[in-house]
């Protein structure tokens, strides 16, 4: 469909082939480290230095954003708590599960306070739990802070249940997009499951 070609080149790690696209009024190609200092990205697939703790991460990724020393010691507690790590905080990476590492990923996102976050396939590997707790910080950061959230999903429980809009692609082009509940209407299945719609289309 494009998704994850789409996301990684709003995050700047694809090269556009024509057209341009901005994030907060930022070229992605004329102005990178602009962009990339206002945007969280999460792969579907993310890759960690598992030699280290996962507080170590978390230090790691404030230096990137030059977060100062206290300033990324106190976020780092506080989102490693959010996100059920805080006990294993000084436990090497490499010991993680696959929805513990997913979280984690998660969590240094959050660290620099992005304006813009893009999420790929967000639940992979998460047990239910985890996955409660992601869509509960995702709801929570959108709605306090104005965090605005590209998250792709093939659960369409996920998107029913998460999203303000919809898009649907296929084949790289946009066919539909809208609240579900104008995706309903537009196809007639008011009151069916997303997955229906997404049939429809």
């Amino acid at each position: 469909a494009g998704k994850t070609t789409t996301m990684k080149m709003i995050c700047g790690i694809v090269r556009p082939t024509r057209g341009r696209i901005f994030v907060d009024g930022f070229d992605v190609s004329k102005e990178p480290l602009a962009v990339k200092a206002r945007l969280g990205y999460v792969p579907d697939r993310p890759h960690l230095y598992e030699r280290l703790t996962a507080e170590e991460y978390m230090y790691f990724i404030a230096g990137l954003f030059k977060i100062p020393k206290q300033t990324g010691i106190k976020k780092t507690r506080e989102l490693l708590e959010l996100f059920g790590l805080g006990h294993v905080q000084t436990h090497l990476i490499e010991s993680f599960s696959h929805g513990m590492k997913q979280r984690l990923v998660m969590a240094s996102v959050f660290l620099h306070e992005p304006k813009l976050m893009i999420v790929d396939e967000p639940m992979v590997g998460l047990d239910p739990r985890g996955a409660r707790l992601l869509k509960d910080v995702l709801r929570q950061q959108a709605q306090e802070r104005g965090l605005a959230i590209l998250l792709s999903t093939h659960t369409l429980e996920v998107a029913d249940e998460v999203c303000d809009q919809v898009a649907v692609i296929r084949h790289g082009r946009l066919i539909a997009q809208g609240t579900p509940a104008e995706l309903r209407e537009q196809t007639g299945q008011e009151g069916r499951r997303l997955e229906e719609v997404f049939l429809q289309l």
